[in-house]
C-alpha cells in the first residue's frame, strides 16, 4: 500500500461541496446509457451535522406517515368490522412499535460520527452512484409495471370471477390497484435498504479506524436491522390496508362472504414479486458485474488487494454491495413474506369455511398476527445481540440473539395456535399446527446450520476446495462444482421431511382432511419465515460491513483496523449464505402453499374440487419440462448477463491502466476514472435484466394460453389450468433444486478464496486459482441463485393471479 496515498485521491475527490459524480458521454460503452448519461449526481454543500439532521428528520417523517397509516387503518377496522377487528388492531399495534424500534435504532445510527474527511468523500461517491443506478432502474420498473397494470385491468375484464358479488369492472380495478400498491412497498422496501446501507457504512469505518470493535459490529448488525424490521412492518400494514379496503367495499357494501376476501388479495402478492424480480436481478448483475471486472484486472492482473483506489472498478464495486446485496434482499423477502401471508389466508379461508369453523376471522388472520409477532421475537432477538468484544467470534454474538429469537418464537406461536386455531369442531387441531410451527422454526435452523457447514471456511468442505487450488485453477472449480452439488442433499431431505411431518399434522387435526393437510404445511412455511426479521438482519451485516472495509482500505488506514473489518466481511459471507438457505427453504414451501391456494381459487371458480393433477398426462408433462426448462434458461441468460457486463468493466480497466501508466507508477502520478465503470456497469445492468425477467414473467402466461387453446379445440376446457399446475411444480422444485446449488457453491468459493489469504498466501499462484473460483462463484451467489427465490414465488403468482383465463369454459 506504499505506492499511493489517500491524498492522492484529493484530484477526484475534492472537497465536501464539489463531490460530484458526472456519469459520462465520451466512452463508446455509455453512449446509449438512458437519461442518466446527462446527468450529475451532485451533493449538496452541506455540513456531516446538516446532513445528517436533514436525512433524519425525512426518516422521521416516514415513519411517522406510517404510524399514521396503521392508525388510520385501526380506526377504519372498527368502523367497518367492530369486535372482529380485534386481530386487525393487535397486529397494527405491533407495527406501530417495531416503527418506534426502527426510529431508534435510525437515531442511534446517526449518533454516530462520519465526519473523517476522506471517508465521507468516498462514502459520498457510493452513496451516490447508488443512488443513481435507483433512479434510473426505478423509472424502468415505474414504466414496466404500469404497462403490466393496464395489462392486468385488460385481462380483467375477460376472466370469469371468483365470486358473483364482484363485477368483471370493478374486479379489474382492484387487482391493477392492489399490483400497484405491491409494487410500491415492495420497491420502498428495497429503498430503505440502500438508505440505510450507504448512510451506516461510513460509521462502520470510523468505528474500525478508533479500533471500537463492539460499535464496528453493532453498527453493521442494527444497520441491517432497520431495514429488515421496515420491510416486514411495511408488508404487513399493505396487507392489512389492502384487507380493509376489499372488506369494506365488498364485505360491507355487497354482501361478499368474508372466506371469499384473501383471493382478491393476490394482486398484492405479483406486485410484489414482480419489482423484487427486478431489484434483485438488476441489482444482482450490476454488483457481481462491477465485483467480477475488480477481481479479474486488479487481483489477477496486477496483484492489488481488495479494495485498492487504484482499480478504476472499485466504486462501482462497493455500490454493488448496496444496490445488490441490500435492495435486492430487502425486496426479495418482502415478497416472500407477502406472498406467504396471502397464500395461507387463502388456504385459513378456505379451510374455516369448509370446516364451519365458529370463528372463521380467526383462521384468516392467523397469519398476520404469527408475522406480526415475528416483528415482537425478531426485535427481542436483535436488542438481545450485545457483542463481548474481539475475543467472541461475530457469528456466536448473532447466533446468541437467534437463539433468543427462536426460544420466543416456539413459546409465541404455540400460545397463538391455541389462542386463535382452538375450535369446538376440532378440539385437538390446535396443538397439531402447533407441531407444524415449531417442525417449520427448527427446519429453518437446520437449514442455516446446513449452510453454514458448507460454507464457512472452518469446515472441510471448504477447506477441500482452498486445497484443491493448490494444483490450479481447474481443480478449484471442480471441487467448488462438487461441493455445489453435495450440498443439495441434506437441504431437500429436511423440507421434504418437514412437508411430510407438517401434512399429516394438519391431516390428522379432525379437520377436513388434505385441506387440513395443506394449512399444515402453510403454518410450517409460517414457522420457518417467523423469525425472517431477524435472519435478514444477519444478511444485510455482511454488505454493510464490506462496504465498510472498502471505506477503510480507499482511506488508506493501516491493516490492524483493514482486520476488524476483514473478519466482519468474512463472517458476513457466511450469514449471507445462511440467510440464501433459510430464504430458499422458506421460498419452497411458499409456493407449495402458493401451489395449493392456486387449486382452491380454481375450485371456487367452478364450483367443484379441482385437486388432483394427472403427471401421467403427456400435456401435464410437457408443461413440467418447460417449467424446467424455464428455469435453467433464465439461470443462463441471467449469468450471460454478468459475463457480457463484466467484459466491458475488464476492457474499461485495462485501457485506464495502459492509457494512464500513472495510475500504477510509485509514487501515483494520475488517478483511475471511477464514474465510468459505475455508467457501464448501470446501463449493462438495467439493459441486460430485462430479457430473463420477461423470460419469467410470460412463460407461465405463454403456457396456459396455449393449452388453454389446445383445450378447447379438444373438448377438455380445464387442460390449460393442469398444464400450467404442471408447469408451476415442476418449476419450482427444479428453481430450488438450482438455487440451493448456486448459492452453496459461490458461498464456498468465496470462503475458500478468504480462507487462502488468511492463511498469507496473497499473490501466490494457490490464491489466483481461488480468486478464479470465487469470480466463477460471484453470479452463482450473487445475481443467478438469489434471483431464482423471487423467479419461483414469481412464476406461482402469476399463475394465482391470471389461473381462471387458462380455463376454456
Amino acid at each position: 500500500m506504499s505506492g499511493y496515498s489517500p491524498n492522492n485521491l484529493r484530484t477526484r475527490m475534492t472537497s465536501k461541496s464539489d463531490v460530484s459524480i458526472s456519469l459520462p458521454v465520451h466512452v463508446q460503452d455509455t453512449k446509449a446509457y438512458s437519461r442518466i448519461s446527462n446527468e450529475q449526481y451532485t451533493s449538496k454543500p452541506v455540513s456531516a451535522s446538516l446532513d445528517n439532521r436533514q436525512s433524519l428528520e425525512q426518516f422521521t417523517m416516514l415513519v411517522y406517515v406510517m404510524v399514521g397509516l396503521s392508525g388510520f387503518c385501526i380506526l377504519l377496522g372498527l368502523l367497518s368490522m367492530g369486535f372482529r377487528a380485534g386481530y386487525m388492531i393487535l397486529v397494527l399495534l405491533i407495527c406501530i412499535g417495531s416503527f418506534f424500534l426502527i426510529l431508534y435504532l435510525a437515531q442511534w445510527i446517526i449518533a454516530h460520527p462520519d465526519n473523517d474527511p476522506q471517508m465521507r468523500k468516498i462514502s459520498d461517491y457510493i452513496r451516490e452512484g447508488a443512488q443513481g443506478f435507483l433512479t434510473v432502474q426505478y423509472n424502468t420498473i415505474l414504466w414496466m409495471a404500469g404497462a403490466v397494470a393496464v395489462v392486468i385491468f385488460g385481462i380483467y375484464l375477460f376472466r370469469a370471477s371468483t365470486t358473483k358479488e364482484v363485477s368483471k369492472t370493478t374486479l379489474a380495478i382492484l387487482t391493477s390497484l392492489s399490483f400497484g400498491l405491491g409494487c410500491f412497498c415492495s420497491a420502498l422496501a428495497g429503498y430503505i435498504g440502500v438508505w440505510s446501507s450507504v448512510r451506516v457504512n461510513i460509521r462502520v469505518a470510523m468505528a474500525a479506524g478508533k479500533r471500537d470493535y463492539i460499535n464496528c459490529f453493532l453498527l453493521c448488525f442494527r444497520g441491517g436491522a432497520l431495514s429488515a424490521c421496515l420491510s416486514a412492518s411495511m408488508c404487513i400494514l399493505g396487507i392489512c390496508m389492502l384487507y380493509l379496503l376489499v372488506h369494506i367495499i365488498f364485505v360491507d357494501f355487497s354482501g361478499m362472504p368474508v372466506h371469499e376476501v384473501p383471493v382478491l388479495l393476490a394482486g398484492y402478492g405479483f406486485g410484489a414479486s414482480f419489482v423484487a424480480l427486478f431489484m434483485q436481478l438488476g441489482g444482482g448483475i450490476y454488483t457481481k458485474a462491477a465485483d467480477v471486472g475488480a477481481d479479474m484486472c486488479g487481483k489477477i492482473d496486477q496483484n492489488l488487494p481488495e479494495d485498492d483506489p487504484r482499480n478504476p472498478a472499485v466504486i462501482a464495486d462497493l455500490v454493488g454491495d448496496n444496490v445488490g446485496d441490500c435492495a435486492g434482499s430487502m425486496a426479495d423477502v418482502f415478497e416472500s413474506i407477502a406472498a406467504e401471508i396471502i397464500g395461507t389466508m387463502i388456504l385459513g379461508a378456505s379451510l374455516g369455511h369448509e370446516a364451519k369453523v365458529e370463528n372463521l376471522e380467526a383462521f384468516i388472520f392467523f397469519p398476520l398476527i404469527i408475522h406480526a409477532f415475528d416483528l415482537v421475537v425478531s426485535g427481542v432477538g436483535i436488542m438481545a445481540v450485545q457483542s463481548r468484544g474481539r475475543s467472541e467470534p461475530p457469528l456466536t454474538t448473532m447466533l446468541r440473539g437467534y437463539t433468543v429469537a427462536m426460544v420466543l418464537a416456539i413459546i409465541g406461536f404455540v400460545a397463538t395456535t391455541r389462542w386463535m386455531l382452538y375450535t369446538e369442531v376440532a378440539p385437538n387441531a390446535w396443538w397439531h399446527f402447533s407441531g407444524c410451527g415449531i417442525c417449520g422454526i427448527v427446519t429453518s435452523y437446520l437449514l442455516v446450520l446446513i449452510t453454514k457447514y458448507y460454507t464457512d471456511y472452518e469446515n472441510s468442505p471448504v477447506i477441500g476446495i482452498a486445497r484443491a487450488s493448490k494444483s490450479g485453477h481447474g481443480t478449484n472449480i471442480i471441487a467448488g462444482v462438487a461441493v455445489g452439488m453435495e450440498s443439495t442433499g441434506l437441504p431437500i431431505a429436511v423440507i421434504s421431511v418437514a412437508l411430510m411431518i407438517s401434512y399429516t399434522l394438519g391431516k390428522t387435526s379432525g379437520l377436513p382432511g388434505n385441506a387440513a393437510g395443506v394449512f399444515g404445511t402453510a403454518v410450517a412455511t409460517m414457522g420457518m419465515l417467523c423469525t425472517a426479521v431477524f435472519v435478514l438482519s444477519m444478511n444485510n451485516f455482511g454488505p454493510i460491513a464490506d462496504n465498510g472495509g472498502g471505506i477503510v482500505e480507499m482511506s488508506g488506514q493501516g491493516e490492524e483496523i483493514r482486520e476488524i473489518t476483514d473478519m466482519l466481511d468474512a463472517v458476513g459471507n457466511v450469514t449471507k449464505a445462511a440467510s440464501k438457505g433459510y430464504a430458499v427453504g422458506g421460498s419452497a414451501l411458499a409456493c407449495f402453499v402458493l401451489f395449493q391456494a392456486f387449486l382452491d381459487e380454481i375450485s371456487i371458480l367452478i364450483n367443484k374440487p379441482f385437486q388432483n393433477i394427472d403427471i401421467a398426462n403427456v400435456e401435464v408433462v410437457i408443461g413440467g419440462m418447460l417449467g424446467v426448462m424455464t428455469i435453467f434458461l433464465f439461470t443462463g441468460w441471467s449469468m450471460a448477463a454478468v459475463g457480457s457486463t463484466a467484459e466491458k468493466v475488464v476492457q474499461e480497466v485495462r485501457r485506464q491502466f495502459q492509457a494512464m501508466p500513472g495510475i500504477m507508477a510509485t509514487p501515483q502520478t494520475q488517478q483511475p476514472d471511477y464514474t465510468t465503470c459505475v455508467a457501464i456497469v448501470t446501463k449493462g445492468a438495467l439493459g441486460a435484466m430485462v430479457k430473463p425477467a420477461l423470460l419469467a414473467l410470460a412463460m407461465p402466461v405463454v403456457v396456459g394460453f396455449s393449452f388453454r387453446a389446445i383445450g378447447s379445440y379438444t373438448n377438455q376446457p380445464l387442460l390449460g389450468l393442469e398444464v400450467v399446475a404442471g408447469f408451476m411444480m415442476f418449476g419450482s422444485i427444479t428453481g430450488l433444486m438450482m438455487a440451493i446449488f448456486l448459492d452453496n457453491s459461490g458461498g464456498a468459493w468465496d470462503n475458500a478464496k478468504k480462507l487462502v489469504e488468511k492463511s498469507g498466501q496473497k499473490g501466490s499462484e494457490q490464491h489466483k486459482a481461488a480468486v478464479t473460483g470465487d469470480t466463477v462463484g460471484d453470479p452463482f451467489k450473487d445475481t443467478s441463485g438469489p434471483s431464482l427465490h423471487v423467479i419461483i414465488t414469481t412464476m406461482s403468482t402469476t399463475i394465482l393471479v391470471l389461473g381462471p383465463l387458462f380455463a376454456s369454459y
